[in-house]
Parts: C-alpha cells; structure tokens; sequence
C-alpha cells in the first residue's frame, strides 16, 4: 500500500522549535487535516512530508513507487504556455513512462529471441503499458477539461496563455495539475483560499471521489467537516490525533482546553503572587534570602502555555450612527461590459439592520453589484439611494492594495481608534502579532495589506458594511472573532463570501444572481440551499417559489398582500426579542461564570482551606453558584432553541 510517513521529526528557526518529535504517517484512504494556531508549523510540517524540507532530527519514509503530490499556500506563477497545455504538464511521470516503454521497445527489437533478458524486458514493458492504461492518459482531454471546468475556467479559457491569470487563478491552476497527477497521497496547503462556493463544492466532490490518501490545511470549517475524518493538532511543537470531522475534534478539545485553562489560570495567580512578593520584599534585607528564593522558582518554573483562541479578546467598534428604517433602495440596476451584461434589471429595497449575503455562480455580477452600491463604480444603469443617516463603508482585496508607505501597522490602528486601550488585542486578532504591529505597510504581503484594510474600516462609525470576501486571509479564529463582531453589529450589512460556514451564521437574507433575473430570498444561506434542494427535486410540497424582487415603492403588489408583510414583519420583530433575551441570558452566564471562577479561587487560598468553618461555608457558596450555572445554561439552550426555530420558520 502506498504511504509516507514521518518519524520522531524535529525542526527549529533559530531557538524555537517548531516540530518536536513529530510522527505522522498517511496511507491510501486517509482523509486528514492540519489543524493550529497561526504559525504552529503546519505549512512546515507538510513540507517535510512533501520533501520539500529536510528535518533536523528524525526520518521521512516513502513507499518505493508511489507518488505524492504537494500544493504549497502561495507563489506559483506559470508562463509560457496556453492554460491546456499547462494543465497537461501534469502528466510528466506519465510521459516518462512512455519515453521508457520506447526506449525498452527499441531493446527488445534488438534483442535475441533466446536473449535470457528478454522475459525480463517484456515483463517491465508490460508493467509499464498497464501503469499507462490506468492513468487515464489516453483520455486527459476530457479529464483536464472536467477538472478546469470545476475549478471555474470557462472553455474560452483553455487557449489563454497562463501569464494572463491574476494570482488567484495562478493558484487555481497549481491546484488543477495537483489533482490531475493523481497521486496516492495529496498534501493540500490552504486550497481554498482562492476558490468561490462553486469551486469549492467540487473539490468536495472530488475528494470524495479520491481513492488515494490526503492532508489538507484550510480555514474553512464546513470544507473540513465534509471531507476530513481525523484530525492532527500542532499545538507546541507535538501533534495529537484526533478521530472524527472538524466539528468533532473541537467538542473533544474544548472539554481539553477547559483543563488546560485551568491550570493555567491557577499558574498565572501563583505567579503574580510570586512576583508581587518579589516586588515587595527584594530589597528589604530581613527578607532578601525569601524572595530570591521565590526568584530561583520561578525560573525552574515549567510555563504553561494556551492556544490564541483561550485568550478571551472581546473588541468592541464603534456604535453604528442612528439611521432610518430603509438602508437603500435600488431600482433597475443594470452592468454592461461591451456587449456582455452582467446586471440586468435589479430592484431592491434593504431595510436596516439586514445582513444580506450576495450569492451566485462565478461571474455572475456579486462584486461589480458591491462596487456599484459602494459608489465605487458610477458607470450603472438605473437608481441607487441610500436611506436617511446611512453612512457606508467598503471593503475588497483590491482596496487593500492602496495601503502602503513607512507609517507602521500599529500607528495606522491608532490614529484611527486613538482612544481605544484594546488595540493590540484588535490587532492580535487580525493575526498581526509580536512584532508584526512595527512593520511599515510597504513591506505588507497582499494577505496582511487585506486584513489590516478590513480592521481599519471596521474602527470608523458607519452604519453600513460592504463585504467583499471578508473572511479571505484570516485562520478560524480569526474569524470566529469577526463573526462575533458582525452579528453584534446593529447596522446593515451587505456581503459576499465564499466560506459556507460563515455564510450561514451571519446572513439573514440572501439574494441570488443569476442569468435568469434576480431572486430575494427571506432566510440565511441555509435556507437558501434548501429552496434550491427542494426546487431541483420538484416537491409539490414546498409551496410558492421564490419572492421576485420588490419594485421600489410598490413592495405590496410585488411580494404579495399586506398580511403577508405584516406577518414577515412580526416574525422578524419576533426574532429581534429573543435576540435580545438570549443576549441577556449570556451576560447572566458570564457573571455566573466569573463568579464560580472567583469562589473556586477563594476556597484554593490556604487560609480558607485550612480552616473547617470557613472552607464550609465557601464551599456552600460554590456549590449555589453551579447549579445556579446550571439551571441558566439550561435556560440558554431552551432559548437558543426557540431562536433556532424561529429563524428556521422564515
């Protein structure tokens, strides 16, 4: 069976060790993903596997003929070639297999019959004659142009020449000849990251269809879920198998953390202590001898350490400005590009506090239709008005790109938020860590540029958001940060985004593009999907199709009678209450938990555990507090239940 594995691995930069005694092994039939924090090692730890790197210390083994193929993050370029003929450079070992088969067919004409080699020779032809037939050479017209075509090349495209794609594409085209090799083993680092839905949902696809074994390395928690079973943490240097999807590795490692946190809780109090002592007594020659005896402990000391997303970073942005009941109101909103129409028709009325999520096929118009409503792009047919008070802000990759010159990371967040005390935190969570806060902007990569661009428009007080792909560059805590941030949000947000997960949680409306006209629907991109499942499976069911866009001014007529508006209207003002309860329910859940924190913390001290009737009576008090913990918690997963449903009900 066809494997690679590494064995007791070690790698250092200079005196940190990023993989200590690392073992992995994958096999046909694995289907597994990298997980950490950002800069653990994992792009690391899939170049050695890869080959690509060599270790410090320890062992890489690969099975004796088979073949693995590796996708690094970032920084292929291809030239030279139309995008076909790129695409079929992917069968070089297949090629190689052919010079060897005429080379070896040349040996055997020359060869005597009674040449005792010739057994030999027509045995290794045949083997290679059977390795070429089950290649799918003979049919890689077709394969290359289903793969292309999955990763969202138009057949126009296949004749372009390869320098003419921007970088994403590049990658997009690294990718193709990965999954055209067709290894046993794929090592896939970050393949998502320039994929829209579409093209993502057909990797899923081929992955699944993969008979070989993989590692992948990606931020997109729904792309892990349904295509991975085990899962491999770098966390300090070692790894630690986990069994299951995505999901599941992070039920078992937060019961982990919880633990972990702990104890590092409980050392981070012992060493305050320590330290105060210090501070208090150093100099102080009747108690000199007690505090560097306090010293020498705390540098034997053994620091326990936790993963980024267990430092709770709770960022606050500015209150969004009041505004009107209406965010905009669009009406016959129309793109041309030459002779190629990329919006046609469009009418829209946003209401506040919306967070509308723009879907379609690759092409479709979603980022010429942000631009346009960002006043970006002025060259439109048809109206667009923002409502009373609406303040936009406007964020997009290319933007990002304006960011350069000497001022530094940290003085370009400051002189936007000059009063706000959390700004390392803000841009901690932005993945600018460490150092990185001192780099000058023009020394930036597109990746930093991009989420710098997106914390700065964040910190300024509008009322409406224009995402395109705001999730593009940041890890999954990252982005569980933002998320938190936007559903908090009381403003209106219009936004595109290829990641599913993110997608589902944040919007409350989705509105498709598409070559047919423009649809509304009144859900989040959940239900979006399963209108579409129920549609393309005909259920007599399901009822109505769709709501057609509403004309500006003649919403009634357009998206049905009065009740049913005002039954849409209660629903939402219904889901708004408990909204607000659920909220209200957390904030009692924090202060319990906070509260548990400090009465554990109280019966640890010496002198109330030392003491029966005091130990008693806090104990008493501790006990009160969980199962007042408990019976909210209960109370939170009732709400949270009723809230669930009710979004559901739309």
């Amino acid at each position: 069976m066809a494997f690679v594995q590494c064995s007791r691995v070690s790698l250092a930069f200079g005196n940190r060790d990023i993989l200590k005694e690392v073992s992995l092994s994958l096999a046909a039939g694995s289907s597994a993903c990298l997980a950490g924090a950002n800069g653990s090692g994992k792009s690391t730890l899939m170049q050695v596997l890869a080959g690509k790197r060599a270790p410090d210390t320890g062992d890489r083994a690969i099975q004796k003929g088979s073949r693995v193929s590796y996708l690094p993050q970032s920084g292929i370029v291809h030239r030279g070639r139309a995008l076909r003929d790129e695409a079929e450079t992917a069968y070089h070992a297949i090629t190689a297999m052919l010079s060897q088969m005429e080379a070896l067919g040349r040996t055997l004409e020359q060869a005597k019959h009674d040449d005792s080699r010739t057994a030999t020779l027509l045995e290794e032809f045949h083997l290679l004659q059977e390795g070429v037939e089950n290649s799918g050479y003979y049919q890689r017209e077709q394969t290359i142009a289903m793969v292309l075509a999955g990763l969202g090349f138009a057949e126009t495209d296949l004749d372009r020449r390869v320098e003419e794609f921007s970088g994403g594409w590049q990658m997009r085209i690294a990718l193709a000849k990965v999954l055209l090799e067709v290894p046993d083993i794929l090592l896939l680092d970050e393949p998502t990251n320039y994929l829209d839905i579409e093209a993502r949902t057909w990797l899923e696809g081929w992955l699944h269809a993969f008979t070989g074994g993989y590692l992948l390395v990606s931020h997109d928690r729904y792309f892990l879920d349904v295509t991975v079973t085990e899962v491999y943490e770098l966390f300090q240097g070692s790894l630690k198998r986990y069994a299951g999807n995505y999901s599941a590795y992070e039920k078992v490692r937060d019961l982990e953390l919880e633990s972990l946190a702990k104890r590092y809780a409980a050392q981070q109090e012992e060493i305050a202590r320590a330290e105060d002592l210090i501070r208090r007594f150093r100099y102080k020659a009747s108690k000199a001898a007690m505090a560097q005896e306090r010293i020498k402990k705390l540098e034997k000391m053994e620091l326990i350490e936790i993963p980024e997303s267990l430092k709770k970073i709770s960022i606050t942005f500015p209150p969004p400005p009041h505004a009107g009941r209406i965010a905009l109101t669009l009406e016959g909103i129309g793109k041309c590009y030459g002779q190629r129409r990329v919006l046609g028709g469009l009418d829209l009325v946003l209401e506040s506090r919306e967070k509308l999520v723009v879907v379609g096929r690759n092409g479709a118009g979603k980022t010429t239709l942000l631009r346009i409503l960002a006043a970006v792009d002025l060259d439109f047919e048809g109206t667009l008005q923002y409502g009373a008070g609406i303040s936009a802000g406007y964020f997009s990759q290319d933007a990002a790109e304006t960011m350069t010159g000497p001022e530094q990371v940290l003085e370009c967040i400051e002189a936007e938020a000059p009063t706000e005390p959390k700004v390392r935190d803000m841009l901690g969570s932005f993945l600018f860590r460490g150092d990185d806060v001192y780099k000058p902007l023009s020394v930036l990569s597109g990746g930093e540029k991009s989420r710098l661009a997106l914390l700065k428009m964040l910190l300024k007080p509008l009322n409406l958001l224009i995402l395109d792909e705001p999730t593009n560059h940041l890890d999954l805590y990252s982005k569980d940060i933002l998320l938190d941030t936007l559903r908090n949000f009381t403003g209106t947000i219009i936004f595109v985004s290829h990641d599913r997960a993110f997608m589902e949680a944040l919007s409350t409306k989705t509105l498709e593009l598409s070559s047919r006209r423009p649809r509304l629907f009144y859900g989040n991109y959940a239900y979006y999907l399963d209108r579409l499942e129920r549609e393309a499976a005909g259920s007599a069911a399901f009822g109505e199709k769709p709501a057609p866009l509403p004309k500006p001014g003649v919403e009634e007529r357009k998206t049905g009678s009065a009740e049913r508006r005002e039954a849409e209207k209660q629903r939402q003002t219904h889901i708004r209450r408990l909204e607000r309860q659920e909220g209200e329910i957390l904030k009692a859940l924090e202060y319990l938990e906070t509260e548990k924190a400090r009465v554990e913390g109280e019966l640890a001290k010496p002198e109330i555990y030392c003491n029966g009737a005091q130990a008693k009576v806090v104990k008493l008090k501790l006990d009160e507090t969980a199962l007042a913990l408990e019976i909210k918690t209960q109370e939170w997963e009732a709400k949270a239940a009723e809230l669930e449903q009710a979004r559901q009900s739309l």
